[in-house]
């Protein structure tokens, strides 16, 4: 009887549901552009160090009044457009590279990511990816260039960016002929309560 009773409590007993990670943490900002806005999700805990470094530069209100100044156009449909601070004096130090193999992102359309010369001298230049670029990514041979979040809102913004204008002479190397003319200025970033 007391079999019975034992298998039967076993057999009503709930089951925990298997439970998932969490998702990781990020942190929301508004970028108000004179084309309109763009909502970004930032990485905390999957690139901490970019994702510091950019909110250093929101916090400080020290990427208000920057332009989106280069768009980049690939045969297959993809590209990216480039902001950043230009006046060196409102730059902070450059910051340790986080590649794409470490921190799990990728360059998939609306990626946000850090432009920068050499891995370690990324400071306050950004893009935002149109369409998948993964070849940015890390490989064995190469660094790539680090992801650090998303547009989660606005695409339709980046892309009115990148389908600007651009000058047919402007710009050094390969950015001949990708410099926004004229550029598109950013009016603020702000932390999403």
């Amino acid at each position: 009887m007391l079999s019975l009773i034992l298998a039967a409590l076993i057999q009503t007993a709930p089951v925990a549901a298997p439970t998932s990670p969490p998702a990781p943490a990020t942190v929301k900002l508004v970028m108000t552009t004179t084309a309109g806005p763009i909502t970004l999700a930032l990485e905390k805990d999957r690139a901490p160090v970019t994702t510091a470094n950019f909110l250093r530069y929101v916090d400080a209100k020290r990427l208000d009044g920057i332009t989106f100044y280069r768009s980049m156009k690939l045969p297959w449909n993809a590209g990216l457009i480039q902001a950043g601070q230009r006046d060196m004096a409102k730059r902070y130090p450059a910051i340790a590279h986080e590649p794409t193999s470490k921190t799990g992102l990728t360059h998939t359309d609306g990626a946000i990511s850090m432009a920068r010369l050499a891995p370690g001298t990324a400071t306050a230049d950004f893009s935002i990816v149109v369409g998948d670029m993964t070849g940015l990514d890390a490989k064995p041979d190469d660094p790539g260039f680090a992801v650090f979040g998303r547009v989660v809102e606005g695409m339709d913004v980046v892309k009115t960016i990148w389908n600007s204008p651009r000058s047919p002479t402007k710009g050094e190397g390969v950015m001949k002929g990708e410099m926004l003319e004229p550029p598109v200025r950013i009016l603020t970033v702000r932390r999403v309560p």
